[in-house]
């Protein structure tokens, strides 16, 4: 306690270390390992006009569905997954080749 009060009588600054950061992480991208498939479920999930699954090129898959107002969505099974833009293009267009197969 007398230390401080020294320094402080005295008007001494102190001066601090400076502490090592760590290094921030990287996130490596996701490395494609193939193709982008689409499957089309033979029974609707509820609310759905059609539904079926997805597994894109990393590896990721999810389910996909069409509402009744044509609004589609997609649930991937990995929390906050986003698919790459190649990926999406390429499941939009397998999922439309998909459904006017099946004359919907």
């Amino acid at each position: 306690m007398d230390t401080r009060f020294l320094v402080l009588d005295l008007g001494i600054e102190l001066i601090e270390e400076k502490k090592d950061e760590p290094a921030p992480e990287v996130k490596a991208a996701p490395v494609p390992t193939g193709e982008v498939t689409v499957t089309m479920d033979s029974i609707a999930l509820p609310g759905a006009i059609v539904s079926g699954k997805v597994v894109f090129s990393d590896g990721e898959a999810g389910i996909w569905m069409l509402d009744q107002t044509g609004r589609p969505a997609l649930d991937p099974d990995t929390p906050g997954y986003a698919p790459v833009r190649e990926d999406l293009m390429e499941f939009q267009k397998q999922l439309r080749a998909l459904i006017e197969s099946t004359g919907l």
